[in-house]
C-alpha cells in the first residue's frame, strides 16, 4: 500500500476574513477558493501551501448545524482529511477495520464527496476521507 495523500487540514475560525488576512500577511497565502455552504452551516476558505491545503471553516450561525454537529464548536485545528480514489470502497475497507462513519455521510463537501468517522473509532482524531470531484 502506498502512502496516503493528505488532502487538507481543517481549522475552525471565529472570523474568516481576519484569519485569511493573517495567513496572507504572515505567509503570503491567498485563498484559492471561498465557498458558502448554508445547507451545512459553513463558510470555507481554501489556502494552498506548497505541500498541503488549509481549510479555514467559519460557522454561519450560533444554532446547531450539520457542520457544528460533525466537527464541534471548539476553534482551532479540527480535522485531518485523507484523499481517496473511491470513497465507497474506502468506507467498506475502513469499516472492516472498525471505523464507524458518522450519520449522514458520505455527502457532498466543498470539493467532492466526503465522509467523517466517529472519533471514538479513530483514537480521538476527527478523520475525514475525501474523493475529489472529477474535473
Amino acid at each position: 500500500m502506498s502512502a496516503p495523500t493528505i488532502d487538507h487540514i481543517g481549522i475552525i475560525v471565529q472570523n474568516l476574513e481576519r484569519s485569511i488576512a493573517m495567513f496572507e500577511r504572515l505567509f503570503h497565502l491567498k485563498p484559492s477558493k471561498i465557498k458558502n455552504m448554508p445547507d451545512v452551516g459553513l463558510r470555507i476558505a481554501q489556502l494552498n501551501a506548497a505541500n498541503i491545503s488549509i481549510e479555514l471553516l467559519q460557522y454561519l450561525g450560533k444554532e446547531e448545524s450539520l457542520a457544528k454537529k460533525t466537527m464541534g464548536a471548539k476553534q482551532g485545528i479540527n480535522h485531518l482529511s485523507i484523499e481517496v480514489e473511491d470513497i465507497m470502497a474506502s468506507l467498506k475497507d475502513l469499516g472492516g477495520k472498525d471505523l464507524k462513519v458518522m450519520e449522514g455521510f458520505p455527502r457532498q463537501g466543498s470539493h467532492g464527496l466526503v465522509a467523517f468517522f466517529e472519533p471514538e473509532t479513530t483514537a480521538g482524531i476527527l478523520l475525514e476521507v475525501c474523493e475529489k470531484a472529477k474535473r
